[in-house]
């Protein structure tokens, strides 16, 4: 199915392929905790950016492998380049439309990164 998503004022549009039912994360980790993050992990191939390339601020912390992108007009950061897959893109359930008819949202030990990462590997992966 192809969902469009994009961040509240507009500006940042995007489209991805994923299935009709939705399985994604939800991190513990301070940055996702604090903004509500749902984790949906695609390959490279199956996003697009739309429009809004050059409204995108990028913002990195501890190891600045993560690509943590947020719309410079709104704030709200609906994809990122994730460090446990830099060969995908991580996108923010909350900002698909529609949103998926089903979502089975899975806890993730974000708190403890380092143990879990290895769990995701297969997300960015080709099916």
């Amino acid at each position: 199915m192809i969902y469009k998503g994009g961040c509240h004022c507009g500006a940042v549009q995007f489209e991805i392929e994923a299935p009709e039912k939705i399985e994604c994360q939800d991190c513990n980790c301070s940055i996702c905790s604090k903004s509500g993050y749902l984790h949906l992990i695609v390959p490279k191939s199956k996003f697009k950016l739309l429009q809004g390339e050059n409204n995108l601020s990028t913002y990195t912390f501890d190891s600045a492998e993560a690509k943590h992108k947020f719309c410079k007009t709104c704030g709200i950061k609906s994809f990122y380049i994730p460090r446990s897959n830099p060969d995908g893109f991580d996108i923010n359930v909350r900002c698909l439309e529609p949103q998926p008819e089903e979502i089975v949202v899975e806890k993730f030990d974000g708190k403890n990164w380092e143990l879990h990462a290895h769990k995701l590997l297969h997300l960015s992966k080709e099916k």
